[in-house]
């Protein structure tokens, strides 16, 4: 006889374990199958919440370096960074989080499993692992995430060419680092290791780097990242990479046809990121997959009756699904309250706040300039630098702008780019405006606090219409 639930959820990453909680809090009686032990799936444990702890111990190393600059005195002995203390500091952090998903488990009378779930079909999920058992669901929902895509020509070891799950780990900073693809996790590690110590040379295929970005985004942080010492080799290759006892020997081949070869102690892939599905049971349960994903309607229903999906596990359409935890959980909250009979709308996909948090940090929410101009859009745009704001001067972070991409004929507001300082607390801003369908003008009239590097956001949407106060 199969445990009887409202809601089984399979998988407890940021998609799973927000839908199991706003299920319970709407009166679902729900159940999470997990394989893992800690609750929090890639994002707390290897992903978003560890990767980023590493990234404010670097910017604090930077600070350091530069404390006799506001008149800090180190003692005459130059930082320097303890990996172990590092990695005990992001762990306690890692632990805590998981351990407050857990509270909250038990808060709502969420029951969790320890286990491999498979789709048993007719609404059946048969869990193995320490306590084997059938569950039956009135609703299924897949959240088992994504794993880091590897190369064929330089498939991980674990030590000497690794992914991000083991960089988190690395108990000592390599002398050499070569990493390869610049997507959000390529140039957060790219930034962590530089600041290290590490010697980094940062490759990507396409012509420019973070190329999901505007592309003036892409030149500064290829500026920046050249100004601290990291080798950006763009239209680039790896069409070799042999390990050896001390290392890995790699051939590039540059966008010209020319080869080079380079020894290196560490390579780190990070060519995005590939939708976990094994042992799930798909055949069985007639659950229909695109390139290994799950395909979904814009309710985030599969084509089996009753089975759910969301998370970067999902196809949403032609485009490509955007792998963010903070998608994952708005996905997550949708599909509990369809099940609790709320109504619901789909979301909205393009507006979508995304964040990297390399060194300086970029966000975007909305249009490129150059997607504004492929959907026809008689286009408009404002910059405005960093530098010439005085709380940034304050800071001492003066790199990077705001660009903001406008329409001309109703003056709608399009895409909000942000390359500097917090530039992930400011993007903000620009989601709130894009969800209100807000115009350039309503940027303009808002009063932005002094001194505060939120004015940069203000003053960029001046200079849309050429009337930048301060530049």
């Amino acid at each position: 006889m199969a445990d009887s639930y409202d809601l089984i959820v399979i998988g407890a990453g940021t998609g799973g374990y927000v839908a199991a909680i706003r299920a319970a809090q709407l009166g679902l009686k729900t159940v999470v199958v997990e394989r893992q032990t800690p609750l929090g799936g890639t994002c707390l444990n290897w992903g978003c919440i560890p990767t980023k702890a590493l990234l404010e111990h670097a910017h604090v190393l930077k600070l350091a370096q530069h404390a006799a600059e506001w008149g800090i005195s180190t003692g005459g002995a130059p930082p320097a960074i303890d990996m172990t203390r590092v990695h005990a500091r992001k762990n306690k952090i890692v632990s805590g989080l998981t351990r407050g998903v857990d509270f909250l488990f038990k808060k709502h009378r969420i029951e969790r499993l320890i286990g491999t779930a498979q789709l048993a079909g007719g609404g059946q999920v048969r869990v193995t692992g320490e306590a084997p058992r059938t569950l039956s669901g009135r609703e299924i929902v897949v959240a088992t995430g994504s794993r880091p895509r590897g190369l064929s020509i330089a498939a991980f070891d674990g030590s000497r060419i690794i992914s991000s799950d083991e960089a988190i780990h690395l108990a000592e900073v390599p002398q050499s680092l070569v990493v390869i693809g610049s997507g959000a996790v390529g140039v957060e590690m790219a930034s962590i290791f530089n600041s290290f110590g590490s010697a980094v040379t940062l490759i990507e295929i396409m012509p420019r780097i973070v190329p999901a970005e505007d592309a003036a985004v892409s030149a500064e942080l290829e500026k920046a990242f050249r100004q601290r010492g990291i080798v950006v080799q763009t239209a680039t290759e790896v069409t070799g990479a042999e390990p050896g006892g001390a290392g890995v020997d790699l051939e590039l081949t540059f966008g010209n046809g020319r080869r080079q070869t380079m020894h290196v102690d560490v390579v780190l892939v990070a060519v995005g990121r590939a939708p976990v599905t094994d042992g799930l049971g798909v055949e069985q349960a007639g659950l229909r997959l695109e390139n290994g994903y799950i395909p979904v309607d814009s309710l985030l229903r599969t084509n089996v009756p009753g089975v759910s999906a969301i998370g970067d596990v999902i196809s949403t359409g032609p485009t490509p699904h955007l792998q963010l935890a903070h998608v994952s959980s708005a996905e997550g909250i949708l599909v509990a309250e369809r099940l609790a009979g709320l109504e619901v709308r789909p979301l909205d996909y393009q507006n979508v706040p995304v964040c990297t948090y390399c060194d300086p940090e970029i966000a975007h929410a909305g249009l490129t300039e150059a997607e504004a101009v492929a959907r026809g859009f008689a286009v408009e745009t404002g910059t405005f630098p960093f530098s010439a704001l005085g709380r940034a001067r304050i800071a001492g972070e003066t790199e990077g702008f705001v660009k903001i991409v406008g329409e001309k004929q109703y003056d709608q507001l399009l895409g909000v780019h942000v390359i500097g300082p917090r530039a992930t607390e400011l993007i903000a801003e620009a989601a709130v405006a894009l969800r209100l369908e807000a115009t350039v003008e309503e940027l303009v009239r808002t009063m932005h606090a002094h001194p505060t590097l939120a004015e940069a956001i203000g003053e960029a949407s001046h200079a849309v219409h050429g009337g930048a106060i301060h530049l």
